[in-house]
């Protein structure tokens, strides 16, 4: 689906496409519990995307084990694929990254956690607000 069409879509449009939890994650900003999500700790070889519109924004292999809950990516696929918003709402100040193709939420990004990626960065995503296409081999 393009840009444009995604753009379109009304909020009441996307609770009738996703789940009530898909929903509240994606549309509303919430968080899924640690731990729960179907992609805290798989290593599935693959390319995860948005649940809401399909664009691919992350690859496996940049996944890593951050112990943390959620399934977290050094790096997106490419920084066009993704956007970043300012996140002050837990009395903290957050960076938020959210789908650029459908600006749904995708979870949070931290940085200069001491982490031994090529970034120093955690995208802690929320696994309610992806989906895992398997690489064939």
């Amino acid at each position: 689906m393009s840009m444009s069409e995604e753009s379109k879509k009304t909020e009441i449009d996307w609770q009738q496409i996703l789940s009530p939890e898909e929903f509240h994650v994606l549309r509303q900003a919430g968080t899924e519990r640690p731990f729960t999500g179907e992609y805290w700790d798989t290593t599935t070889e693959g390319v995860y995307s948005c649940r809401a519109c399909g664009v691919e924004l992350f690859a496996s292999g940049t996944k890593f084990d951050a112990s943390c809950g959620w399934p977290s990516f050094y790096a997106p696929l490419a920084e066009d694929r993704v956007r970043y918003i300012t996140d002050e709402s837990m009395g903290m100040k957050r960076v938020e990254v959210r789908c650029a193709n459908c600006d749904s939420h995708m979870g949070h990004v931290f940085e200069g956690e001491g982490f031994k990626t090529p970034t120093d960065l955690r995208f802690c995503m929320n696994s309610l607000s992806l989906t895992l296409r398997e690489t064939e081999g």
